[in-house]
Formats: C-alpha cells, structure tokens, sequence
C-alpha cells in the first residue's frame, strides 16, 4: 500500500533533496536514507563527494503542511557520519597555551582569579624558615616578609606549590636523565644560587655557563658539570707503548725470485 501522507510524500521526495543540493553548487553521493523529522518534514541523507570530508553526508531537510501540497526547502547542512574524519575536541585557549609559546610582542593577560596569583595585602606565607637563630636572612638578601611593594598581585601558595611540583618533575629534576647518571647533586655545587622565599630548600639557579645556565633547577638535580667534579688524570692510556713510526725495517725484494717450492 502506497503512503500517501504528508510524511510519506516527502520520505519520497529524494529527487527534490538532491535538486537542492545541486542549485547549492554541490555534487551529492549516493542516497543513504531518509528520516521522518515529525509529521511535516523529513530529512534526506546523501554521501559528501567532498575532499578532505571522508565520510560526511549532506542533510536535507524538506518541509510541508497541511494548506499546501508544495514541498519547501528547509534546511541543508554538512554532518559528520560512522567513522568520519574529525577535528579534534575543542579546547579553550588558557589551556591550549604551554611554556615557550610566547613570542616577542605577544601578550598573556592572567585572568582575574587566577589561583596562582593573590592581592598582595594577603600572606603567602612566602618566607624561608631559618633553622639557626644565628642566621642573618638580610646577609644573603633574603627578607623577613614580602609587602608586595610595587606589585598588585603576588604569587598564591597554590601557584608557588604548582611551581615547585612542575620543576621538580621537569628536566632539570631528581628524575631527569641527566640528574640520575651525575655524581652529585646541585646543592652542593659552586655554581648552584638558591632562590629566595619558600622555594629556597628544594630550587635555585645554574650560574655555569656549560650546564644549566639560567634555569631553575631542583636541589637534587645534577649534572656533570659540578663544581666539585675533578679533571682526568694521566698522560695516556698505560695498556699500550707509543708505536715509532720512525722505526722502519726496510726489506729488499728482487723481481727475478723464484718463488720457494712446496
């Protein structure tokens, strides 16, 4: 039995869907189906011929109504189907952005309530707990507390304990590759300059010039370049003589030698 609905007529209406897509300047595939969209509309589901779309389809969604026998265009869009190429997930900015991003001129504005930043009238409880009372902090330019003096915002606890755990996983921590095959650790080393503030027990920064240069690097860190690694000794390897090339035994061969017999 024929279906002479509404719905039925515009399940059937696929040469009007594709007609559509035609007058839109496209090059519909194959027909795959068609859905009934509620009582007055069904949509006609055609594959995308479209380069760089594997496996997209073209929707068309035709319309009717009660008044009228006319089937009206109503909506035509491209959709992903089963096992469609895909962009990946969008994902916001603040969390797309990584360290060595930023380029010369390029601004990166903190956001209002960033946890990793305070008003600086807050204690951050940013001070290094001398155990000696015999230390002085000022006679090596540590201060008793920060008053945020000249800046609005301060580095939070959360962004300080951010800080520390990011460094100390990073390259220049206790578990790097460098830091396992090094005879000693930066605590130690000539080079090594703590940081001020909280963050002085565990971090600080290379001074040499061959290492680590300028970055932070954990106290456990190390590298070859220590400042207590002493230089090779010896004037040679001792398993072997020096050859003398200047001792030559000069053999004279003449052309007429018979070979010997055997």
């Amino acid at each position: 039995m024929t279906d002479v609905s509404e719905g039925g007529r515009l399940l059937a209406a696929v040469d009007i869907a594709r007609a559509a897509l035609v007058d839109d300047g496209q090059q519909p595939g194959a027909h795959r189906r068609s859905v009934a969209e509620g009582e007055w509309a069904a949509a006609h589901y055609f594959d995308a011929e479209l380069a760089g779309y594997r496996g997209w389809q073209w929707c068309v969604v035709l319309a009717g109504s009660p008044a009228s026998d006319e089937i009206t265009l109503s909506e035509v869009v491209l959709l992903p189907g089963d096992g469609s190429l895909l962009a990946p997930p969008w994902v916001p900015w603040a969390e797309r952005v990584s360290s060595g991003d930023l380029a010369p001129g390029d601004l990166l504005a903190a956001e209002p309530d960033d946890p990793r930043l305070v008003p600086n009238q807050i204690d951050t409880g940013d001070e290094f707990r001398f155990d000696s009372e015999s230390e002085d902090p000022d006679d090596i330019g540590q201060v008793a507390g920060e008053i945020g003096l000249g800046r609005r915002r301060l580095l939070s606890y959360d962004g300080r304990a951010d800080a520390a755990q990011r460094w100390y996983d990073g390259d220049f921590g206790p578990s790097s590759e460098m830091a396992q095959a090094a005879p000693f650790s930066c605590c130690t080393c000539g080079f090594y300059v703590p940081l001020a503030g909280a963050l002085r027990a565990g971090f600080g920064a290379c001074t040499n010039k061959y290492a680590a240069d300028g970055r932070v690097v954990s106290a456990e860190y190390g590298c070859g370049a220590h400042s207590d690694v002493q230089a090779p000794k010896g004037e040679g390897s001792p398993a072997y003589d020096a050859y003398d090339d200047g001792a030559l035994e000069i053999i004279s061969i003449t052309r007429d030698a018979e070979p010997a017999n055997s």
